[in-house]
């Protein structure tokens, strides 16, 4: 492979986002702006390809890491991974018809929703207190799935905060335990958008391979941290990833 020479840089990229990833979601944050500042040159398609290639790594260490001590909600998990996954391809279509900068205000709305409802109620996400179980379960499931994965097609990073979310607000689950269902999900649509990636040779190997390895390490040392310190410390990291959230989204709209 050919020697990059801003690859020591990019591993350590790959190291802090898997590592943030792991605990609160938002890692696409800390790849994607990384990959085009240092390979500008490089295609937006192949960047966001080898962005899957390396995130999929540290998302799957760290859903290993919490699935060996957090009880997985796999009722839970299964529909809205199903849901993703449709609705995850009719966002990506339908980006290519869309100006998706139509949606950045309406989502920076919402993050400044987000961040408020988590700052107000101190004590949310703190215990982990299942609202529902059987059809309604899987039912909601599919929808939340469905909302979230046409997001990720259509717009991305953050998506695994946004699940967090939903996991803590609606379903009533710790952060902690919301953390590790998100982890779940998020390989699945991961390696369904590798699926496009891979087969259209849109991913820079000679950057993806060593920073998934850093991207894999930052995951197990996020997930091991976050299952120690618990759902206070995955609650604050969840804060500062949906507030960076909100700043990069308000830039883009007003550079747009």
């Amino acid at each position: 492979m050919e020697w990059l020479p801003q690859l020591p840089m990019l591993c350590a990229i790959a190291l802090l986002a898997g590592f943030v990833d792991a605990v609160a979601g938002g890692g696409g944050l800390i790849l994607i702006p990384g990959l085009m500042l240092l390979l500008p040159e490089a295609p937006i398609a192949a960047l966001l390809g080898t962005n899957k290639a390396v995130a999929i790594c540290g998302t799957g260490a760290a859903a290993w890491q919490y699935s060996r001590r957090v009880a997985a909600a796999w009722n839970l998990v299964i529909p809205s991974v199903l849901g993703a996954l449709i609705a995850g391809y009719l966002g990506a279509a339908t980006v290519s018809h869309l100006d998706e900068r139509l949606l950045r205000p309406l989502v920076l709305v919402i993050l400044s929703a987000v961040l408020i409802w988590t700052l107000t109620k101190k004590e949310m996400g703190r215990v982990h207190a299942p609202r529902w179980s059987g059809s309604t379960q899987i039912g909601l499931g599919l929808v939340v799935g469905a909302a979230i994965g046409f997001y990720d097609g259509f717009i991305g990073p953050g998506t695994g905060s946004f699940l967090m979310l939903v996991f803590v607000s609606l379903f009533g689950f710790s952060f902690l335990n919301a953390s590790a269902t998100a982890k779940l999900v998020n390989v699945v649509t991961n390696l369904a958008a590798l699926a496009y990636f891979l087969p259209n040779g849109q991913v820079i190997y000679q950057a993806a391979i060593p920073m998934a390895a850093c991207n894999l390490v930052g995951g197990i040392l996020g997930a091991r941290l976050a299952i120690r310190r618990g759902n206070g410390f995955v609650r604050l990291v969840f804060v500062l990833v949906v507030g960076t959230m909100m700043l990069r989204l308000a830039w883009e709209t007003w550079a747009a």
